[in-house]
C-alpha cells in the first residue's frame, strides 16, 4: 500500500510541473512577439518614408538606337543608294512588363493602327487569345486532367493551351489580328530596347491616333525609321548589295562576331557586296537614350544623351548615267540575239568598262538568261563571279609571253602558219582555210587571230619536241609557264577588287589519269580556249595593255565621306589612291607589236581582221575579239549527249588607240555557232560613243 501511495506521490507532482513548464515558453514566445512587433512599429515609424521613397525612386539606364545609313553617291556625286525616312510607331518595353500588360497595349493600338503587311500565324492568335486571363481559365477548364494540374509543366501546359486554342478553330476579327502582330513584337522585344510596331505604310489619321492617346499607352511613341532608296535605277543594286530587315536581324552564321562588335539581335547590317563589305563604315554611331524607370519597372523619361552620328557615304567609280546607256546597250543587243535564235542556249551577257590608268570602274552590267523559262535578269555581280573560256582575246598575252622569253622578238617574230598535227588527233588550226598563210608575223598573227601561231609559238616556248602526225613530247612545267605568263596580266587571278565574292577562275587539267601531260590541251591554252576567265580579269588584262603595262587593280569606291546635313552634299575626307599590281617588264618595241596588232584587229586591211565594223568609231578603239568552243549543259540532264556545240563571243579593247582613257570587256556565252554575228562589237561600240559623248 506505501508503495502505491509513493508512486501516486510523485505522478501528482509531474501532473503540477507541466504546466508551469507551457506558461514559460509560452511566456517567452510572447516576449518575442512583443519585441518584433515592437521593432516592426519602430521601422514603420521611424524609416516608413524612406523605404517608401526608395522603393518609388527612379533608375536609369542607357539604351542605343539606329542611326541613318551611310550613303552612296556615284562619281558625279548622284545618289546611288540613299536613306527614305518613314514615320514610324515605336514601343520602348519596361523592365518589369507582364503579359497582361503587353495585351493591353496590343489591344489598344490596335484601335488605331492596322498591319497588313504581315500575318499572323495561329500560335501568334493563340498567344494573344491567352494573354487574357478570362480566356486562358475558360481553354484550361476544357482540357483533361492529364494535361494540366501539379503534374504538367507550365511549359507544356502552355503548349496544351495553343493546341487547344487552335482546336476551337477561333474566327479572329482583323483587329484581334493586328493585336496578335502587336502582341508578338513586344514580347519578343528585349528589356528597354525600342522595336518598330509598323514602319511602313503608316497613315496620316494612324499618326494622329497614336498620338492623340499615348499617354493611354505606355511604352508607344512615335519615331522615324529608315530603309534604303535607289533614286538613280537599282541596274547596280546586286553590286551595291541588300541590308537585313529589322525582323531578320543578324544573320546567324555571324551572330557570335556581330554581338561582340557591340550590335543588338534586331540591328539591320549589310549582309552582301558593298553594304557588307564597308559596313563598319556605313552602320555609323549609334544615339544613346537615357531611360528612367521607375520603382516598379515601369518607364517613367527618356531623355537623348547622345543623337548620334550617321554612317560614313561612299562616293562610287560608277557613273550612274554611263551604267544605265550600258546596261540599256547590254540588254538591247542580248534581246535581239536571243530573237535571232542565236541565244537560245546562252546563259546571259556581260560587259565591264574601266579607266586603265587608275582601275576606277566606270560601269558594271550582266544579265542572265533562263534558258528553261527564257526569262533575263540582272546579274552584274557575274562580271566578279562568272568564269568563261575567253577564246582568241587573250592571244596579245600569249604574244607577250614570247616576247618577254625571247621565243620571238620585235625584229624577229616571223613563224609558220602550218597547221598542227597531234598524233590520232584532228588537226588543230585557224579559222581561216588551210594555206591561206605560209607565214605571219605577231602583228598580223594578232589581226587575223591566228591560232596556228600561238600554238607554234608555244611550241617554242616550252621546247617541246614535235613530229606533225607522230610525236610530241613536252616538259612537265610546260603549263605553268603558261599559266605564270598569264597571271602577270591577271588571267586566272583574283583581281582584288573590293567586293566580296570575287572568283579566280577555272584551270583546266594538266595531266591525265596515267600522269601524262595534255599536251593538245596546253596548245589549246595558247589561243585562249583551255582555261576559264571572269570579265573583271579580262577588263584588268587588255587595261594593261592599254596602260602600257601596269597591271591595276580594279576598285569600286573611290571615296569615304561625310553627307551634309542637308543630304545633298558629300564632304570627302579620303581618296582611293590607285594600286599598281604588277608592271610588266616589256620594252616600247615589244608592248608596240601587241598594240600595233590590237588597232590592226579593228583598222588593218586584211579581209581576215576580226572587228573592222569598229573602224570609223570615234575616237579610234583598239581591242581583240574571241570566239571559244563550248557546249549547252543541261543541269536537269547532266549525262544527256550531244548537248548543242556553242561559242563563247568575247571583245577586249581600249579607246583612243593613244592615250586610252577607256578599257572594255564584253561577253556573250553560249551563242550558237552559226549565228555568232557582231553582237560583242555592237556594245562595245555603244560603250565606247556613249562614254566620250558624255566625257568630251
Amino acid at each position: 500500500m506505501d508503495y502505491f501511495r509513493k508512486n501516486s506521490g510523485t505522478g501528482s507532482k509531474k501532473q503540477a510541473s507541466t504546466p508551469t513548464r507551457m506558461k514559460i515558453i509560452l511566456g517567452i514566445i510572447f516576449i518575442l512577439f512583443a519585441l518584433l512587433i515592437g521593432q516592426l512599429a519602430y521601422l514603420q515609424l521611424a524609416y516608413g518614408s524612406r523605404f517608401k521613397s526608395e522603393v518609388a525612386q527612379n533608375d536609369s539606364t542607357v539604351v542605343s538606337n539606329q542611326v541613318p545609313r551611310g550613303v552612296m553617291y556615284d562619281s558625279k556625286g548622284r545618289v546611288l543608294v540613299g536613306n527614305k525616312a518613314n514615320n514610324a510607331i515605336t514601343y520602348t518595353k519596361g523592365a518589369s512588363t507582364s503579359s497582361k500588360q503587353i495585351y493591353q497595349i496590343s489591344t489598344a493600338l490596335s484601335a488605331y493602327i492596322s498591319i497588313t503587311d504581315e500575318k499572323p500565324t495561329q500560335e501568334q492568335l493563340a498567344e494573344y487569345y491567352l494573354a487574357d486571363t478570362a480566356n486562358s481559365t475558360k481553354i484550361e477548364a476544357k482540357l483533361p486532367k492529364s494535361e494540366k494540374g501539379n503534374n504538367v509543366s507550365s511549359t507544356e501546359l502552355t503548349q496544351n493551351l495553343i493546341k487547344e486554342v487552335k482546336k476551337e478553330k477561333i474566327k479572329f476579327t482583323k483587329r484581334q489580328k493586328t493585336a496578335a502582330l502587336i502582341f508578338n513584337k513586344i514580347s519578343g522585344a528585349y528589356t528597354l530596347s525600342t522595336i518598330y510596331i509598323k514602319n511602313k505604310g503608316l497613315t496620316d489619321k494612324e499618326l494622329a491616333q497614336v498620338g492623340e492617346h499615348l499617354s493611354d499607352l505606355p511604352g508607344v511613341g512615335i519615331g522615324t525609321d529608315w530603309e534604303r532608296s535607289y533614286p538613280n535605277g537599282s541596274s547596280i543594286q546586286s553590286i551595291i548589295g541588300s541590308v537585313s530587315t529589322e525582323k531578320s536581324g543578324l544573320p546567324s552564321d555571324n551572330l557570335q562576331y556581330y554581338l561582340a562588335q557591340g550590335y543588338s539581335r534586331n540591328d539591320r547590317v549589310g549582309t552582301s557586296y558593298l553594304e557588307k563589305e564597308y559596313e563598319p563604315l556605313l552602320k555609323g554611331t549609334k544615339s544613346q537614350i537615357e531611360v528612367e524607370t521607375k520603382g516598379n519597372g515601369g518607364i517613367q523619361q527618356t531623355k537623348t544623351v547622345y543623337k548620334g552620328q550617321a554612317g560614313a557615304s561612299l562616293m562610287l567609280s560608277i557613273d550612274a548615267k554611263y551604267q544605265k546607256q550600258v546596261q540599256a546597250a547590254l540588254k538591247t543587243v542580248y534581246a535581239s540575239a536571243l530573237s535571232a535564235g542565236a541565244a537560245k542556249y546562252s546563259s546571259g551577257a556581260y560587259a565591264v568598262a574601266m579607266n586603265p590608268k587608275t582601275g576606277a570602274l566606270l560601269a558594271i552590267t550582266g544579265l542572265s538568261h533562263n534558258v528553261k523559262t527564257n526569262k533575263v535578269t540582272d546579274n552584274a555581280l557575274g562580271v566578279i563571279n562568272q568564269s568563261f573560256v575567253m577564246g582568241s582575246a587573250v592571244k596579245g598575252a600569249t604574244v607577250a609571253g614570247g616576247l618577254l622569253n625571247n621565243v620571238i622578238t620585235p625584229t624577229s617574230n616571223t613563224l609558220s602558219d602550218t597547221p598542227i598535227y597531234l598524233p590520232g588527233s584532228p588537226v588543230k588550226k585557224s579559222v581561216y582555210p588551210v594555206g591561206t598563210f605560209s607565214s605571219l608575223d605577231a602583228e598580223t598573227a594578232l589581226e587575223v587571230s591566228s591560232n596556228i601561231y600561238m600554238m607554234h609559238l608555244a611550241l617554242k616556248w616550252v621546247k617541246a619536241k614535235y613530229v606533225p602526225k607522230t610525236y610530241i613530247s613536252m616538259p612537265n612545267d610546260a603549263f605553268n609557264v603558261l599559266r605564270r605568263n598569264f597571271a602577270m596580266f591577271g588571267l586566272g587571278q583574283k583581281t582584288g577588287v573590293d567586293l566580296p565574292g570575287e572568283v579566280s577562275g577555272i584551270e583546266g587539267q594538266s595531266f591525265d589519269s596515267q600522269g601524262r601531260i595534255l599536251s593538245g590541251s596546253l596548245l589549246d591554252l595558247a589561243y585562249g580556249n583551255y582555261d576559264a576567265y571572269t570579265p573583271i580579269q579580262m577588263v584588268q588584262y587588255v587595261s594593261t595593255i592599254a596602260n602600257g603595262g601596269y597591271r591595276m587593280q580594279p576598285y569600286i569606291v573611290q571615296g569615304i565621306g561625310k553627307t551634309s546635313s542637308n543630304g545633298k552634299k558629300i564632304y570627302i575626307n579620303y581618296n582611293k589612291k590607285p594600286v599598281v599590281q604588277q608592271q610588266i617588264p616589256w620594252s616600247k618595241a615589244e608592248l608596240n607589236i601587241i598594240q600595233t596588232g590590237f588597232y590592226r584587229v579593228v583598222h588593218g586591211t586584211n579581209a581576215w581582221g576580226t572587228a573592222h565594223p569598229l573602224k570609223n568609231v570615234k575616237p579610234s578603239i583598239s581591242g581583240k575579239t574571241g570566239t571559244a568552243q563550248t557546249f549547252y549543259y543541261d543541269p536537269d540532264h547532266p549525262n544527256k549527249k550531244n548537248q548543242p556545240e556553242l561559242i563563247n563571243a568575247t571583245f577586249v579593247g581600249y579607246a583612243p588607240s593613244k592615250n586610252p582613257k577607256l578599257a572594255i570587256a564584253v561577253i556573250f556565252p553560249g551563242l550558237d555557232p552559226n549565228m555568232e554575228g557582231t553582237y560583242t562589237l555592237q556594245v562595245a561600240k555603244a560603250m565606247v560613243k556613249d562614254y566620250f559623248a558624255a566625257n568630251k
